[in-house]
């Protein structure tokens, strides 16, 4: 069985390479739409495959950063990088361009990590990531699957090389969750959330 849980956030690009000049030479946003979708052959004690309470922990707030945020593309100009550091508290940094379909593999590969980590409280099983969805504009989505985000002909991306703004990390529950994550430290899911 599959379940899917939707995630909304306000994001600031440039996809430098791209066929379109307004998307390649211009800072633009999109109302993004994340969809997560989850997959078991079990259900738990709740006969849910898992609890979508469960879903507004870390994997929320770690899509959740972001929103607001403008992402930015490790392999640009360092003076833009410098520059768009300097005038927004807000921004992520990541290892490939921020396209819908990097997106997706990005989101895929910060997803997965948690569910690995999580301890499960309710007798959640096999419970394991299908996909991500990653809706740029009402018309056009990204769908990445565990071999895309695993890919290296489609670009190495490795968590540690992720970073995210100071502010960023402030403004989540738990400031060191990026670094339990990178550590693979145990995530434990409240038996009541």
């Amino acid at each position: 069985m599959i379940i899917r849980k939707l995630f909304k956030f306000e994001n600031a690009h440039i996809v430098r390479g791209c066929s379109t000049q307004r998307c390649s030479q211009n800072i633009h946003g999109h109302s993004y739409t994340i969809e997560v979708l989850l997959e078991s052959n079990y259900l738990d004690n709740g006969q849910m495959v898992y609890d979508f309470g469960l879903m507004k922990l870390a994997i929320k707030e770690l899509i959740d950063s972001f929103d607001h945020s403008i992402t930015l593309w490790s392999g640009d100009d360092k003076g833009y990088l410098n520059s768009m550091k300097n005038y927004s508290n807000r921004w992520i940094q990541l290892p490939v361009s921020p396209s819908a379909e990097q997106f997706s593999r990005v989101i895929y590969l910060i997803v997965e990590r948690i569910l690995e980590l999580t301890v499960m409280q309710n007798s959640e099983r096999n419970v394991i990531l299908n996909s991500i969805i990653v809706h740029e504009t009402q018309t056009g989505y990204a769908q990445g699957f565990k071999q895309d985000a695993h890919s290296l002909l489609m670009g190495k991306i490795e968590l540690k090389d992720i970073l995210f703004s100071p502010q960023v990390v402030t403004e989540w529950s738990d400031c060191h969750l990026w670094t339990k994550i990178l550590n693979k430290e145990s995530l434990v899911n409240p038996s009541k959330v």
